[in-house]
């Protein structure tokens, strides 16, 4: 599905379906002819501070074929790519107790380093979630905010850090986010996070989205921007695209 894109920087990355359901017992193989595709986005709060956070996917039979479709945003759960996205993009380690905001962190710094995320054409993966009759199981597993009281004051900082370094809290001094080793978890210099924003409707200041995006994406996105696909593979070249997402339906929530 990678190689179908002809982008070097190709990402394939989605929330993944629910395995109740999706995998026909007797021959193992999937029963899915939908795949679900990242287009949804909202501000939220919470004790480190307000940051965005992908919210539940649209999933639908695939508008492009042949290939996966070009979306806005990189999940944690499911992404491949080529091996130098992770070596590019690592996980920054001075961003301790950090759950929420971990996928906007890295599909930001992605994005101006010159990576494109895609929703895969076909669904080959599925996830055991935390409802229904895999609840039980799955609430005994151990999770790392059980030791909050413990490292108190530690996620606020390190969400800090995160929002800075993407231009996301534009109203916190640089004085007060740790800037250790920015270069290594730092942006690229391909894009701005600045066209990011444009692009996809946030607005940074107001911390709001402009709502509805997943009608441009599931849409007219893919075959606009892939348009603009550099001739030696290497990412879509945005200096070209001028196109700023605004909510068509501002009223209708």
């Amino acid at each position: 599905q990678i190689e179908a894109t002809g982008d070097e920087m190709a990402v394939l990355s989605t929330y993944l379906t629910d395995i109740v359901g999706s995998i026909d017992p007797k021959t193992g193989l999937s029963k899915r002819k939908t795949r679900p595709i990242m287009c949804n986005t909202e501000y939220e709060g919470g004790a480190q501070g307000k940051h965005l956070r992908h919210l539940s996917q649209p999933e639908g039979m695939p508008g492009i074929h042949g290939m996966p479709q070009l979306q806005p945003y990189w999940a944690a759960g499911y992404s491949f790519s080529r091996g130098h996205f992770i070596a590019t993009v690592p996980y920054d380690l001075y961003q301790p107790m950090i759950f929420q905001g971990e996928e906007m962190s890295i599909g930001l710094r992605g994005f101006t380093i010159g990576y494109d995320y895609f929703a895969p054409e076909k669904s080959v993966c599925f996830h055991s979630y935390a409802k229904g009759e895999n609840a039980a199981a799955r609430n005994k597993v151990p999770h790392f905010w059980e030791h909050s009281e413990k490292y108190a004051g530690t996620g606020k900082a390190a969400m800090k850090r995160l929002l800075g370094i993407v231009n996301m809290n534009p109203e916190v001094p640089r004085s007060e986010w740790n800037h250790a080793e920015e270069k290594k978890y730092g942006l690229g210099g391909v894009r701005k996070t600045s066209k990011f924003y444009d692009l996809y409707g946030i607005v940074v200041h107001k911390e709001t989205t402009q709502r509805h995006l997943c009608q441009f994406v599931r849409g007219k996105m893919h075959n606009m921007f892939m348009k603009h696909l550099r001739k030696d593979g290497m990412g879509i070249d945005y200096s070209g695209i001028d196109f700023k997402w605004v909510d068509p339906r501002p009223n209708d929530k």
